[in-house]
């Protein structure tokens, strides 16, 4: 203790954050860095594989795509004359007058310029040929020789003359999303909905296998981390509120045996949140790409009564945006399609994130869309967008979002009778696993504490979530703590909508009268990322971190102590030395 109350923050982050790599998975994006880096590297959680399947999908989910029904299109315009009456903008049923409506412009609003759209604007499509054969020794495994291989063949060719080239096996992050429609490759997201993307199309081990070689190709081409290296690092896993205790082993053993570092812990997003504003008792409400959680915690204790999962994230808000567009008309007459193009997702994102933002009156603004056909370059179209204060509007009417795209995986999958984060422990279960069954077949009996996603708004969420808590003083506090994470907690306007809405789902017979949002004090699409370096930083005992060989031998052992117990619990140095 004494050494933490002399030592300098720099040097205390340079001395235990060089060996220490910090992951943090998500649906859409995966942050990996060295706890000494101030921010990770975000990057497309996706990988393209080559194949020679002349019938196959640009996206290996277009397999399991579900259509709007009628009744989800009711309400779903339903839900948009609810919001355009809230904020004061027409309804749907009255576009037919659109060129009279007076609207207020935001004028290039843009203050912080989507990366997205600044390289569309000079957008190549990604060169799938490799420049030069991989010549690696044959003791390395199949999948280091493939991520050695693409490590190295990150830039585009330039000798479009030559008669022979080889397709790159596998292609990552934005380079993936990048590749022509036409091109022998199929993208596959081994994350979707805020779980392991099991499906009959893709077996658990192939979501396993891609999640390494993701992974091991972010180690090697960005960290620059070679597999001779790896004993010496260990590997903090920030893993999201959604995921199952199955889901967690299987990271864990990707991360030891697989990765080779010499140990891991886990952290949750929720616990991991508030050590990166350097907080000891919040409401955090992290709102991810195809996922949103609401958790409370209390002292560094996470209070799992309180967690709520949202099926809706940032692509549905895209989604949405494109669907108003559409419905008004205003969209030009282009292949936009966010399943079968990821580029355009992409697009669509940049789109959201420079112009869309929550005030009351019409928006709108002109802007640039972009067309990518097959192989050719992206043309741009001129087009004006209206209702941009609609689409994040959807995060408290989640009707707006149908999730037509990417459904929740099935459940079968992740049956396990430990609970990766508690003491308990079923000891009448003989066995285990799917006993060789198909995914979709077993699993007759419910999880312990399986997690359920509810079909409400975010501010009927973070009421119910904090009114859980217990004490009316928690209640209070956490009413005036409630922290937004995530890439959308920066669209202007969301905290002051945050605040009123939660205000009024507060009940009458609650004796509460205050609600706020505090301010993130660093990006919040990486807050949790830090909150986890910071852990692993000044986690000096180790008790709860799991050695590569312990967890090859012996996995999680009945009766032992290192179960993740520090996920809810955590030493009071770290407390001592944030608030110091």
């Amino acid at each position: 203790m004494d050494y933490l109350k002399s030592v300098v923050p720099s040097q205390l982050v340079s001395e235990r954050g060089s060996n220490l790599v910090i992951i943090n998975p998500g649906s859409a994006n995966v942050r990996i860095g060295l706890a000494k880096q101030d921010t990770p590297f975000n990057l497309p959680h996706c990988i393209a594989r080559h194949t020679t399947n002349t019938k196959k999908p640009n996206l290996l989910d277009q397999m399991i795509n579900t259509q709007v029904t009628t009744s989800q299109h009711v309400e779903r315009e339903r839900a948009f004359n609810t919001t355009a009456s809230l904020l004061k903008i027409p309804y749907l049923d009255e576009s037919s007058s659109f060129g009279s409506r007076k609207m207020a412009r935001i004028d290039g609003y843009n203050h912080q310029p989507s990366i997205t759209t600044k390289k569309d604007r000079v957008f190549t499509w990604t060169n799938v040929y490799e420049d030069k054969p991989s010549s690696l020794p044959t003791s390395e495994t199949s999948a280091h020789r493939s991520e050695d291989s693409a490590a190295t063949d990150v830039t585009y060719s330039k000798d479009s003359g030559e008669s022979k080239r080889k397709y790159r096996n596998m292609i990552f992050g934005e380079e993936a999303m990048r590749i022509s429609p036409k091109e022998p490759y199929t993208i596959h997201r081994p994350i979707r909905r805020g779980h392991f993307n099991v499906s009959p199309q893709y077996s658990a081990q192939q979501v396993c296998e891609d999640l390494i070689a993701i992974w091991d190709w972010v180690l090697l081409d960005k960290l620059e981390i070679a597999h001779s290296e790896r004993n010496k690092y260990s590997a903090v896993l920030v893993v999201p509120g959604t995921f199952d205790s199955r889901e967690i082993k299987e990271l864990l053993t990707i991360v030891l045996r697989d990765l080779c570092f010499s140990s891991a812990v886990v952290h949750q997003e929720g616990l991991s949140t508030i050590f990166g504003n350097g907080l000891s008792t919040a409401c955090i409400v992290n709102v991810g790409a195809q996922t949103s959680t609401v958790v409370c915690i209390e002292d560094g204790v996470s209070l799992p009564n309180t967690e709520k999962i949202l099926p809706f994230g940032g692509d549905d808000i895209c989604r949405c945006l494109l669907w108003i567009q559409r419905h008004y008309q205003n969209w030009p007459q282009l292949r936009t399609d966010v399943l079968a193009k990821p580029i355009d997702m992409l697009m669509l994102n940049g789109l959201k994130e420079s112009y869309c933002e929550i005030r009351e009156g019409e928006l709108e603004t002109v802007a640039t869309a972009y067309s990518y056909e097959d192989g050719m370059p992206a043309v741009a179209h001129k087009t004006n967008l209206t209702s941009l204060n609609v689409p994040p509007m959807g995060l408290f009417y989640p009707n707006l979002l149908v999730p037509e795209v990417f459904p929740q995986p099935p459940r079968t999958w992740f049956q396990d009778h430990e609970n990766m984060l508690e003491e308990t422990w079923n000891m009448d279960f003989v066995g285990g696993g799917n006993m060789g069954l198909p995914v979709w077949d077993s699993f007759a009996v419910s999880p312990l504490n399986q997690k359920k996603e509810e079909k409400i708004g975010l501010a009927e969420a973070i009421t119910s979530s904090i009114l859980s808590a217990g004490r009316i003083d928690l209640q209070r506090k956490l009413f005036s703590s409630i922290q937004l994470v995530g890439g959308v907690g920066l669209t202007k306007g969301l905290v002051s909508a945050v605040e009123e809405r939660v205000l009024h789902a507060i009940p009458p017979t609650e004796a509460i009268d205050t609600v706020e949002v505090l301010p993130s004090r660093i990006d919040p699409t990486f807050v949790s990322w830090k909150g986890g370096a910071i852990l692993g930083i000044l986690d000096f005992g180790r008790e709860a971190w799991i050695h590569r060989n312990e967890w090859m031998e012996n996995g999680i052992r009945v009766g032992s102590a290192k179960k993740y117990r520090d996920s809810y619990y955590i030493q009071a140095q770290a407390f001592c030395f944030i608030n110091s």
